[in-house]
């Protein structure tokens, strides 16, 4: 039986769709080191991680049978997508799935800072009654700006507006305003106006280090900082010496530079001990909502690709999805370097053993190319093992329908 290896407790929901799906589904509650990985990689066709585990080029290489990664979570820079994709590893990830629940968290801890309950709440724990205005206003009226004007960057501002704040937002890509929402021409100008800076970013490496020094000190004095989407985007150092000094009133960080592998290791970072700062363990999309639409979202991904080819979301290969015909027995999955002419060659190869196409469809991106085409007649091996052959190939997988003759998966 073909195997599923979930790592980082992912929410229990992908468990029956997997096995429905005829894997054995094997987890473990933490992340796995490369060596640890490799060997627990044998024998498994599917993958399942969260943030932590770093899926990298040598681990790659060493199981060259893998068919797929699914992250089950947004980001998917621990992935190396590119060694992946050029071995027809197919990545997914939940791009949507827990968006509201980040979203929830940030204006929560907007509201807590902006209120400084964090330091009300930490005097009376320690027996002091210090009832005080000092500090304290409406999230009415403040500006909030918002870095990253993607999924949760916009549902952020409705959510905002929603609670009267004015939004501004900078964003590197051309993004249409939600609201009354006002695009900032650089992350300058919003910092300039923003009572508020939330950081919305994604993980790509031309991000780390964007929020330093000089973002801080163009900062408006007494403004309040969140960080809910990479740690390695932010140098914490300065932050603290902001927090101290008092020209920032606030922050909230959910993501750090190094986070620990599992619950109960030892933590530490420079904003520990701050006053009116919120730590919070990387948990801005872990409601149960999120997890269970995450776990549901990713595990069926993985469960279409394997069956059927369909790389509807996938973040590393050419998204494609062909409706399977009635009359189809088999359908052939090609992953090629994207070559002029390669589809051709796979068509008169089909052509000269006979083998009929009911459907096809091509997609490519970049140095990529995948075609899932539809087989109503029989399908030589002979063909198979031409186009296999073929020098662009990077996989080929063959998929027979029910009533079609058995034995003839060529996964």
């Amino acid at each position: 039986m073909a195997k599923a290896l979930l790592l980082e407790n992912p929410h229990p929901d992908a468990d029956p769709i997997l096995a429905a799906a005829g894997y054995e589904v094997v987890r473990h509650p933490g992340a796995l080191e490369e060596d640890e990985l490799i060997a627990a990689l044998d024998g498994v066709s599917l993958l399942g991680i969260r943030s932590r585990t770093q899926v990298t080029e040598r681990v790659l290489a060493a199981r060259p049978d893998l068919l797929a990664v699914g992250a089950f979570c947004i980001g998917t820079n621990q992935i190396d997508l590119r060694a992946a994709a050029r071995r027809g590893i197919a990545v997914f990830n939940a791009p949507f799935s827990n968006t509201r629940s980040v979203v929830e968290l940030a204006v929560g801890e907007i509201i807590a800072l902006t209120r400084r309950l964090t330091v009300r709440d930490r005097a009376l724990h320690a027996g002091v009654w210090d009832k005080s205005a000092a500090g304290s206003h409406e999230v009415r009226g403040r500006t909030l700006g918002i870095i990253g004007y993607g999924n949760i960057g916009t549902q952020l501002s409705v959510v905002a507006e929603a609670l009267g704040m004015r939004v501004v937002f900078h964003d590197t890509a051309e993004k249409l305003a939600l609201g009354n929402a006002q695009r900032m021409g650089s992350m300058a100008e919003l910092l300039a106006v923003a009572d508020v800076v939330s950081l919305h970013v994604d993980g790509r490496a031309g991000n780390a280090g964007m929020f330093g020094a000089e973002q801080f000190e163009q900062m408006k004095h007494g403004a309040s900082f969140l960080n809910l989407s990479r740690g390695f985007l932010v140098d914490y150092g300065t932050l603290r010496e902001k927090i101290l000094d008092g020209s920032l009133s606030g922050a909230a960080v959910d993501v750090f530079p190094e986070e620990p592998a599992k619950n109960g290791d030892p933590f530490d970072s420079p904003l520990r001990g701050l006053p009116n700062v919120i730590l919070t363990p990387h948990v801005g999309g872990s409601t149960q909502e999120a997890q269970e639409n995450i776990g549901h979202f990713v595990a069926v991904k993985l469960v279409k690709y394997a069956r059927t080819g369909s790389t509807d979301l996938s973040v590393n290969v050419p998204r494609l999805h062909l409706e399977p015909s009635e009359n189809a027995r088999y359908r052939v999955v090609f992953l090629h370097r994207n070559t002029p002419g390669v589809l051709a060659l796979v068509n008169q190869t089909f052509a000269e053993h006979g083998a009929n196409i009911e459907g096809q469809i091509l997609g490519t991106l970049g140095e990529l190319g995948y075609v899932v085409t539809d087989i109503s007649s029989e399908l030589p091996r002979e063909a198979v093992e031409a186009v296999r052959q073929m020098e662009d190939t990077i996989r080929l997988r063959v998929m027979v329908r029910p009533e079609a003759e058995r034995g003839r998966d060529d996964d």
